[in-house]
């Protein structure tokens, strides 16, 4: 399972990457078909954010902590400061780790939108 991540190198610039979450064959109910299941991750805390309709632009900016974004209507356009860009869609999860530095610019998409944030203590690279 592949997931976005937006990071921050020494020299303070902010990139576009792909974390790959393993996942293996699960059997989670007699019957239901067979799941794929990653490994479990810690977590410290998680959060509702409920973004206003016409929100626009978030220029530079960086995140607090590492989170894992869980976007479940709207959609968003991230800027690294490399200067790609990538449309993220709703049902789309993205990984922040640019806690110092330049950060990345947001674009919210006009309509409201509801965002899942859980705040991991290491990335998805460690479970």
């Amino acid at each position: 399972m592949k997931c976005l991540r937006i990071y921050s190198t020494a020299d303070g610039e902010s990139h576009f990457d792909e974390v790959d979450v393993p996942t293996n064959p699960r059997q989670v109910h007699p019957d239901a078909a067979i799941f794929e299941v990653s490994a479990r991750y810690a977590s410290s805390h998680i959060s509702f954010t409920r973004i206003p309709a016409g929100a626009g632009q978030v220029d530079w900016h960086t995140v607090p902590g590492r989170v894992l974004t869980v976007r479940l209507n709207g959609s968003a356009e991230y800027q690294t400061s490399d200067g790609d860009q990538k449309h993220v869609p709703a049902g789309s999860f993205v990984l922040f780790e640019d806690t110092h530095g330049k950060g990345h610019k947001t674009e919210h998409s006009p309509e409201e939108q509801t965002v899942i944030w859980i705040s991991l203590p290491h990335g998805l690279d460690q479970p």
